[in-house]
């Protein structure tokens, strides 16, 4: 007759009782061993899991435009001192907070104000915590983005088609165009940034749009119509009113 046990040793645990397993005489392991090595199994899957994690946060924030020396800039690394700042700390946070709705509604926004009083950070800020919840972001200029799409025109530097230009523009679920206004303002330009913001319209894809100039300059810069489509579904102007931070510091 099969034992139903036996006494084992485990160099490391000690004594256990070891049982028959299988069909063909094999007995078990030292209990706390195969514990050990659940555990470490498990350990190992989750840093797996965390490192592929880490790994497409990183893709993303390099397919982002983010440039580098803006990478820290975090909404809970500003600096909201006066009235304005906190309201503007505040629309920030409760627009990454309410990221669902705004998502599906498309609500987008205009960051007005002098250089200096913080759009950018705040907008980089709302990008990375987007890509901590795994949406795609891209930052860039005005003139960066119009850049990128007349590059497609010519055959000598071409990378991409002027389709995947607008498409890497349109299709990413939060766009930043910042410094509006700083381009020439041309009825070629004004059409290419209706091409790209209409077809964000289109698909309820956000677009946060920030400038130096004023509300109604940023009117004759981009349009009526541009403007008609970032006010639908709550979209908001928030002007940024305070003194520069760099006189400030300078």
């Amino acid at each position: 007759m099969m034992a139903t046990s036996k006494q084992a040793n485990c160099p490391m645990h000690g004594d256990y009782q070891s049982e028959p397993i299988g069909k063909f005489g094999g007995w078990s392991r030292c209990p706390t061993c195969d514990q050990d090595l659940a555990k470490e199994i498990e350990a190992t899957k989750t840093q797996t899991a965390n490192d592929l994690a880490t790994e497409r946060i990183l893709a993303r924030l390099e397919a982002s435009g983010i440039p580098l020396r803006f990478q820290d800039r975090t909404l809970s690394s500003y600096r909201a001192t006066s009235e304005g700042q906190r309201k503007a700390l505040t629309f920030a946070m409760d627009y990454v907070g309410s990221w669902s709705n705004v998502r599906s509604t498309g609500r987008s926004a205009l960051w007005i104000g002098s250089p200096g009083t913080g759009k950018t950070h705040l907008a980089i800020g709302v990008c990375l915590a987007l890509l901590d919840k795994n949406q795609t972001v891209l930052y860039t200029t005005v003139q960066r983005a119009i850049r990128r799409i007349r590059d497609t025109w010519s055959s000598e530097t071409r990378s991409e088609t002027e389709a995947q230009a607008i498409k890497a523009l349109a299709t990413c679920d939060l766009l930043v165009l910042d410094e509006v206004g700083v381009q020439a303002g041309s009825t070629s330009e004004q059409n290419l940034l209706f091409d790209v913001i209409n077809e964000r319209y289109n698909n309820r894809l956000p677009t946060l749009l920030l400038s130096n100039l004023t509300q109604a300059e940023v009117v004759a810069v981009l349009g009526e119509r541009v403007i008609d489509r970032l006010r639908e579904d709550g979209g908001k102007v928030i002007t940024f009113d305070w003194q520069s931070a760099r006189k400030n510091n300078g």
